[in-house]
Formats: C-alpha cells, structure tokens, sequence
C-alpha cells in the first residue's frame, strides 16, 4: 500500500482562533521581499504574487493586493487593474512551468462563500490537469500534491523575476 500524505495541511485544519486572529497574514506577507520561505513570488505596485500555503493543486497561486479590503465593488480601480492583470499574466508563466490543461480563477468573497481569509480579497489561480479529481477528495476527504511547495516556488521564481525586469 502506498502512502500519500500533505504535513502542511493539518497546520491549516488545527490552527487555533487565537492564530487566526493574529492579524492579516496577506497583509503581512505584502510586507516582504519575495523568498521561498514566504513564498512571495512577485511583488508589483499594488498587488503581489504569493503561492498558497495550503494548495488545492501544484502551482496555486494568489494575486493580492496590498490594501486590506473585502470590498471588491469599493477597490480603486487602478487596483482592481493590476489584480486582473497580474492573474493574466500568472496564467502562462503556470502553462509553461507546469503544461497544466486548464484552471480555476477566482476569489471567494466573505467566509460563507469560502474564503479562509475572509477580511483580505485575493485572487486563486489554480493549474487542472484531466484526472487531477479523484475518490480521494469525495470519499478520504484528502487532495494529492505531487509536488512540494519548495520545489514549485524554484521553478516559478525564474519566470516571476523575469516579469519583474519588465514591469518595472
């Protein structure tokens, strides 16, 4: 029988109220430099790249700007112009990393449409490759990643820094 197991998953599922509440960890993570200890792929004007601690798929990336809101119909449009042009610009870097067959984009708005972190918007990218769905999230409860986060931000960073020389 073969094991399969994500160790940083359980963080997640057990982090206690008091370290949910510890302020806004997208805040604080706008506040780095980009490394693979924060996983901070890019930062731009006024949204960054993050990768998700807790992916639902290798290569799931957040684009998140860096003014603390929920308020998608109140952010500045400028704002709201790099997040959809960051996600843009997230999706071939992710094509030509990691040949994905297609994604998921979107943000869920407030905790009952699902957000984890519901008092910060943020954009999810998420590569699907055909099959990637299985008996395991219906009937475990548990999503396979095949790759460890350490390894995909090393494939990333390149690319992401390569955009930076182009942005700026």
């Amino acid at each position: 029988m073969e094991v399969k197991f994500t160790p940083w998953r359980m963080a997640y599922i057990k982090r206690s109220d008091t370290e949910q509440d510890e302020g806004c960890i997208l805040c604080a993570k706008g506040r780095e430099a980009p490394s693979e200890d924060n996983l901070v792929l890019f930062q731009g004007h006024s949204c960054y790249v993050i990768m998700n601690l807790y992916p639902y798929n290798t290569g799931h990336l957040m684009v998140v700007p860096y003014e603390h809101t929920a308020d998608l119909p109140g952010l500045d449009s400028a704002i709201a112009q790099e997040l959809f042009d960051l996600t843009r610009r997230c999706i071939p870097i992710l094509e030509q990393t990691f040949a994905p067959h297609g994604f998921n984009t979107g943000m869920n708005l407030g905790r009952t449409a699902g957000a984890g972190i519901d008092e910060h918007l943020h954009m999810h990218i998420v590569p699907r490759w055909n099959g990637d769905t299985n008996f395991m999230p219906i009937v475990g409860g548990t999503k396979l990643i095949p790759e460890a986060l350490d390894q995909s931000y090393r494939k990333l960073k390149p690319h992401f820094d390569d955009l930076a020389n182009t942005v700026q």
